[in-house]
């Protein structure tokens, strides 16, 4: 089954037979974390970048370890070190990293809407990992 929607933002743009593909997908990846050498690639090529706004061990954690399995490679932004302490919008974020072409942009932040925000301003498929009080889609399929 291919997906109707580029970016996953929120549960409620998935239809059931699309929920029962993602479920299905991701069982079939919990082989992979039972191997000795924990190392797919069916991300191989692309570029993941993880930018999270407020503090989640959890998600972020999972978000850069599903990802490295799969073969991608990743960049964690440390914002609190970023231009967004001096005052960067999350719409120059945005700008400053479309530009370098990333294939997934994982985004949380504590503002409801942040991450279709960034959705329209970058090139690539963007997945909410956390949007305040909004949506967290990845935890709601879980």
């Amino acid at each position: 089954m291919t997906f109707r929607a580029r970016h996953l933002l929120g549960v409620e743009q998935l239809s059931p037979p699309e929920i029962t593909t993602l479920l299905d997908l991701a069982e079939s990846y919990v082989a992979l974390n039972r191997r000795t050498v924990k190392h797919g690639d069916a991300l191989e090529g692309l570029t993941q970048i993880n930018l999270f706004f407020e503090n989640s061990t959890r998600t972020s954690s999972s978000f850069e370890i599903a990802a490295k399995r799969l073969g991608a490679d990743v960049v964690t932004m440390p914002v609190a070190s970023s231009s967004v302490k001096k005052g960067e919008t999350l719409v120059d974020t945005a700008v400053t990293l479309n530009a370098m072409k990333p294939d997934i942009l994982v985004a949380r932040h504590s503002a409801s809407g942040a991450a279709e925000l960034l959705s329209q301003k970058v090139g690539c498929a963007v997945v909410n990992a956390g949007d305040g009080r909004h949506e967290h889609p990845t935890q709601a399929l879980l």
